[in-house]
């Protein structure tokens, strides 16, 4: 496979080390790799001309990490894996709330961030269905379009939770556990945590109000209508 290939990563990330370790590492799965060192110049490129996916560092010389998320997240549905050397339960949570799509924690494997931007292209992707569009509630789910209606109102959430919403309206009826849900809207090689599932859901419920998205204590989840 030719550099290019795949599309393009755009990293946001001030350490050249780290830099150039993810340039050679993409380059050789067929990816052409842009390159900001401050999260400004990052929001600019994708503004400019938005790339398959983003990978974003926390530390970052001019604005915090989060910051850089949240600017994205109000114009763009770009993919985003956030890269950090912190590992507690707060940062991963507020980083899932603000719309990145996973997380993982330096030090790291490029195999394992490989695997992660592969399951996360394959969900951004377009899948034949035998249902194009689903009413819940007094919502419009509609899989060809990506998007969530309310009469007239669109409602926008990220590419995650639009994934997700789509796999409970699916399975409307069904408690599906934490773990099904992982699977099926993370992929078979996420290695994240369930608690990615509460973050996405409690999420959700925020932007479309009135999902009967109902918790089945002990195993998952449940969508009505």
């Amino acid at each position: 496979m030719t550099v290019g290939e795949r599309g393009v990563v755009l990293l946001i990330e001030d350490e050249e080390s780290i830099a150039e370790m993810l340039r050679s590492v993409f380059e050789r799965e067929g990816f052409r790799v842009a390159h900001s060192y401050t999260g400004q110049g990052g929001i600019d490129r994708i503004r400019e001309a938005p790339p398959r996916v983003v990978l974003l560092d926390l530390n970052l010389p001019d604005m915090d990490g989060v910051e850089v998320c949240r600017k994205i997240r109000s114009t763009s549905d770009v993919p985003v894996i956030m890269l950090t050397a912190r590992d507690t339960e707060i940062d991963k949570v507020v980083g899932l709330e603000l719309g990145a799509d996973d997380y993982i924690t330096k030090p790291f494997s490029p195999r394992e961030l490989v695997a992660r931007i592969r399951s996360v292209l394959r969900r951004a992707e377009d899948k034949p269905v035998e249902v194009a569009s689903v009413e819940v509630a007094a919502y419009t789910i509609d899989r060809a379009r990506r998007e969530v209606r309310w009469g007239d109102q669109l409602v926008r959430p990220t590419a995650r939770e639009f994934d997700l919403l789509w796999y409970l309206a699916e399975n409307r009826g069904l408690a599906l556990s934490r773990n099904q849900i992982l699977q099926a809207v993370w992929g078979y090689d996420y290695f994240g945590e369930t608690r990615t599932v509460d973050v996405h859901i409690r999420q959700l419920r925020k932007k479309v109000e009135g999902i009967p998205i109902e918790t089945v204590w002990g195993v998952g989840y449940r969508l009505e209508g």
